[in-house]
């Protein structure tokens, strides 16, 4: 391929890529900005960042929630470009300005629920869901995110999830004062912890499997039966007893939640003597799997 073909094949997958990145964050404010106007903001609830100061100043001024985070961020974005720099600042704007949008169209429907319990679930998931697809572009929606970015540029050593929970349960408080509820921070902590689970399922999935180490003289007996039988491969470590010296091998299998009771039946009936040890694992790929 020539030099100018490269180029051209580099630029177009340069524009994929952005592309692709505008999609994510556009749906990711999307989902967002329904979790806010369609369940917290009519029930007084926060995920907290700037949605929850923004909250506050809706009831206190009747201001739209959205101009407000987007006024409130504009300090944020100077300091960004000065300090982070400008890739970072312009995603970030671009997905501020989509999600203070959409929750300034979605403010005007009518809440979805007026039960705080049921808001503050379906709220939070939402929100949660939606800013894990706005990360998965590696951008922003602003508040807390580029705020966490800001003072890491000044102390490296701070970690972001310490400063995004500090940040978080100082809103919410802020809230609870405000509003002269308690109620309010407690729903509010459960719709930020279910934005954060959600978050945590986007990027380490739901795929959960399980990890089995099976001690056993008669491990060659068992790695064929499993393999037979479901179609799972294993691999034998060497392994040493320390309390009693002796030598031997250590299968080790990697399986789905719903063969770890089969397994456990075929190395029993193989070898009653067999000693078992099965924990968990997040997520597993390659072959067999996803």
């Amino acid at each position: 391929m020539s030099f100018m073909g490269i180029k051209k094949a580099k630029r177009k997958l340069l524009a994929m890529k952005i592309l692709k990145e505008g999609i994510y964050i556009i749906i990711g404010c999307a989902l967002m900005a329904s979790g806010t106007s369609l369940f917290l903001l009519p029930n007084q609830l926060s995920s907290g960042g700037f949605a929850g100061i923004s909250t506050i100043i809706y009831y206190l001024f009747s201001l739209p929630l959205g101009t407000t985070m987007l006024i409130l961020n504009i300090p944020l974005f100077i300091m960004t470009i000065i300090r982070v720099g400008k890739e970072t600042a312009i995603k970030g704007i671009f997905g501020t300005i989509l999600l203070s949008t959409f929750i300034d169209l979605l403010e005007r429907l009518e809440p979805l629920t007026e039960d705080r319990f049921l808001a503050c679930i379906y709220g939070g998931i939402l929100v949660g869901l939606g800013t894990a697809i706005v990360l998965k572009a590696s951008a922003s929606t602003g508040g807390t995110d580029l705020l966490t970015y800001i003072i890491r540029s000044y102390k490296p050593t701070y970690r972001a999830s310490s400063l995004i929970v500090i940040v978080d349960t100082a809103i919410v408080l802020l809230n609870v004062i405000f509003f002269k509820e308690i109620e309010i921070g407690l729903y509010s902590a459960i719709a930020i912890y279910l934005s954060g689970k959600m978050i945590d399922i986007v990027f380490e999935g739901i795929y959960f499997t399980k990890t089995m180490f099976i001690v056993s003289n008669k491990y060659k007996e068992i790695a064929q039966e499993i393999g037979e039988k479901l179609g799972r491969g294993s691999t034998a470590i060497y392994a040493k007893g320390m309390y009693t010296r002796e030598k031997k091998m250590m299968l080790w299998c990697v399986a789905s939640r719903g063969e770890v009771a089969r397994i456990k039946q075929i190395a029993e009936e193989i070898d009653p003597k067999s000693f078992i040890v099965i924990s968990s694992a997040r997520e597993a790929w390659g072959k067999g799997f996803r």
